[in-house]
């Protein structure tokens, strides 16, 4: 028998990991739209205006061309039957870490972000990986735009840039929808926040916890005040300033081209970001928002959209009812507080993206009007990200982006029958269909 050393082992385990999330999914990105295509007799979900019941959707060159109740075909164009079926706008997940990790347990599979504290620099659809198995499994229940986020690891302050990406194609060239929608911002952590319980005795070191929260909020102050003295000597046409990737790349933050996603969850971190964007003079976007709902006047009087982070998730206090989380949409929604409904707030999540619809579908069961939450997946998320003269809604002009289900989403027993992004025929079969397929026919050769 020959035996190996542990290095050799470790070695060999290394390669059968990387060499297994290496492997590419099967499913080939549809091809551009050729004629024009027309789904008969469904029911319309426009979502912005009525909902129309046995109606006609004609589609051409990747745009919606026609919406109404009958509509003659085209010459030559490809005509889909969908009576009793559903048609709605492709659903928008607004934070997402699809295609930046493959699985989070092994760490050669994830691509979120950079160790250091500032990375205004990264681009996070550069590290897309458009072969991830969690793409077409994502994609098979309607999900067909991700708002891609980098991360950083534990303390980091800037994460990078953010992009649009449509779930189908064969290179991240091809699904960048749009990239530098924002820039990511992690709130420092509140000092008394600890688990499920907000006590300050319970922090090691109380004292220095508050001076460690008070350090970083200067770091990230002095972050932008050194990119704006970098801007500034930039454009008095100083020829011997040396490049700095990092603050070339907050100027579209600065000259407000693009706003600030703000990652923070408690009041206080809520409300102390609020107050740094007021001073900087920022556009704002609050994403994981669990205490939301605690401040929805706050972030009603600043204008201050949010993307709700889970849904169906745990309480942060043992204090709060154990419905406070599934409430949140309703009371912001209650307050005017614009918002959209996110499965994650950007943090490795794998394959359960998949799951957004019945995230919204939770908020329903508590208090959210169904037609709120089918916005808060739909246009809601594509007018926070400055994407709905495109996307959002069925209507004439927009991006032929658009779902054929065959029931409510946001009910579980619910299938998506067809999908299109900007008039692509889109594959829904994923690993998780071939996987149903493979082990059907064990029972069929019994």
């Amino acid at each position: 028998m020959k035996y190996i050393n542990p290095s050799q082992f470790l070695i060999l385990i290394i390669f059968v990991i990387t060499s297994y999330v290496s492997n590419a999914h099967d499913m080939v990105p549809g091809a551009k739209q050729d004629s024009p295509i027309l789904l008969k007799n469904g029911t319309i979900h426009t979502i912005t205006g009525a909902t129309i019941v046995g109606g006609d959707l004609l589609f051409e060159n990747g745009k919606i061309v026609a919406v109404t109740r009958t509509i003659d075909p085209p010459k030559g164009s490809v005509v889909i039957d969908v009576t009793g079926k559903h048609i709605y706008p492709g659903l928008i997940s607004g934070i997402s870490s699809i295609g930046l990790v493959e699985i989070s347990s092994i760490s050669a599979s994830i691509d979120l972000g950079e160790r250091e504290a500032l990375n205004p620099n990264l681009r996070a659809e550069v590290a897309v990986n458009p072969d991830s198995e969690i793409i077409p499994v994502t994609r098979a229940n309607g999900i067909l735009f991700a708002h891609v986020t980098p991360l950083n690891s534990r303390g980091g302050l800037i994460g990078g840039q953010t992009a649009l990406l449509n779930l189908d194609g064969w290179t991240t060239e091809d699904m960048t929808f749009r990239s530098s929608i924002g820039m990511r911002i992690t709130w420092p952590s509140d000092p008394q926040l600890r688990g499920f319980q907000i006590d300050p005795s319970s922090v090691d070191d109380p004292k220095k916890a508050e001076e460690n929260y008070a350090k970083k909020i200067k770091e990230l102050e002095q972050a932008f005040a050194d990119a704006r003295a970098f801007w500034k000597a930039k454009d008095q046409g100083n020829k011997v300033l040396d490049v700095d990737l990092r603050w070339e790349s907050l100027g579209p933050v600065l000259k407000k081209e693009i706003p600030v996603l703000v990652y923070a969850n408690s009041v206080r971190q809520i409300r102390d970001a609020i107050n740094w964007v007021k001073k900087e003079g920022f556009e704002m976007i609050l994403t994981g928002g669990a205490d939301a709902w605690r401040i929805a006047e706050l972030l009603g009087e600043n204008h201050i959209p949010v993307i709700i982070g889970n849904v169906n998730t745990t309480t942060r206090r043992r204090s709060d009812a154990y419905d406070t989380p599934f409430k949140n949409p309703a009371i912001l929604h209650k307050a005017g507080v614009r918002f959209a409904i996110a499965f994650s707030s950007g943090a490795p999540n794998e394959a359960n993206e998949r799951n957004l619809p019945y995230e919204a579908g939770r908020a329903v069961a508590f208090g959210l009007p169904r037609e709120e939450a089918i916005k808060a997946i739909t246009q809601y998320p594509a007018e926070i990200l400055g994407v709905a003269d495109r996307l959002g809604s069925l209507e004439v002009g927009k991006d032929a982006s658009l779902i054929v289900t065959n029931g409510d989403p946001l009910d579980i027993r619910s299938n998506v029958e067809l999908a299109f992004i900007q008039g692509r025929s889109v594959e829904l079969s994923s690993r998780h269909t071939q996987l149903y397929e493979k082990y059907q026919k064990r029972y069929l050769q019994n």
